[in-house]
């Protein structure tokens, strides 16, 4: 039985509790943006343990098994979030169109694979592992960014996180996700793959698109940290 509506209602409640109660105070901007990670914080960590639970059930570990019962509660719970933060963006940062292109396509496969080609979750479980194990950090991270100028220990918060939180964004985005991404695409090209063209050639252009844009946004951030590190060095020295 499908249960997204459900998955729906809970992080809609959460949002709005975010919203209206926990970020009441922020300024319009940011007490969306927090609010938006705020949902983001109850989806990430949850589904890791949720898609590393389907996954140590899985009868046939295979890139184009059929989806089980497990893998399509995961498949709706990350829908339903996804589903909700694109609204979010769409009524309240129109234009952070980089962000809304993400959920549309992270959408696409993620309904494509629960309501049409019902197989191959195996392969999008592993990688949504990969994308959300960095979560609670990247949105703790996040937050602490938000207020960092004008509350000194958000400020300290996000100085202390954003090493760790890149080194570690680096070596799951940069490293284990291209790594498994090549696994996919070899099994995919297989005669004997049992998934249709059209979904895993789409599904690889959203996925390697996807970890692409990751590899960029850490590298920009990286340069951006050493870049505040030489300049705090040079103030000492001055």
């Amino acid at each position: 039985m499908e249960i997204l509506p459900t998955f729906f209602l809970f992080f809609l409640f959460i949002y709005l509790v975010a919203y209206f109660r926990v970020f009441r105070n922020w300024d319009p901007k940011h007490r969306a943006e927090a609010s938006s990670c705020f949902i983001s914080l109850t989806h990430g960590t949850p589904a890791v343990f949720m898609a590393i639970h389907a996954l140590t059930n899985t009868q046939s570990p295979s890139f184009d098994a059929p989806n089980s019962l497990s893998h399509n509660t995961v498949l709706e719970f990350s829908i339903s979030y996804f589903l909700l933060d694109l609204l979010h963006y769409i009524v309240f940062l129109p234009s952070e169109t980089l962000f809304i292109l993400h959920h549309l396509a992270t959408l696409y496969v993620f309904v494509t694979c629960r309501f049409i080609v019902h197989r191959g979750s195996f392969s999008l479980l592993v990688l949504l592992i990969l994308a959300e194990v960095t979560s609670f950090c990247q949105n703790v991270w996040t937050i602490a960014g938000f207020r960092r100028t004008d509350l000194p220990v958000a400020g300290k918060v996000f100085d202390v996180l954003s090493l760790p939180f890149y080194a570690f964004y680096t070596v799951v985005r940069g490293i284990m996700g291209p790594f498994f991404v090549y696994k996919m695409g070899v099994f995919y090209m297989k005669d004997e793959n049992s998934i249709p063209v059209w979904a895993w050639v789409s599904w690889m252009i959203v996925i390697v698109t996807a970890i692409l844009v990751s590899i960029v946004w850490v590298f920009d951030h990286w340069t951006n940290w050493f870049r505040r590190r030489n300049y705090q060095a040079m103030k000492k020295v001055a």
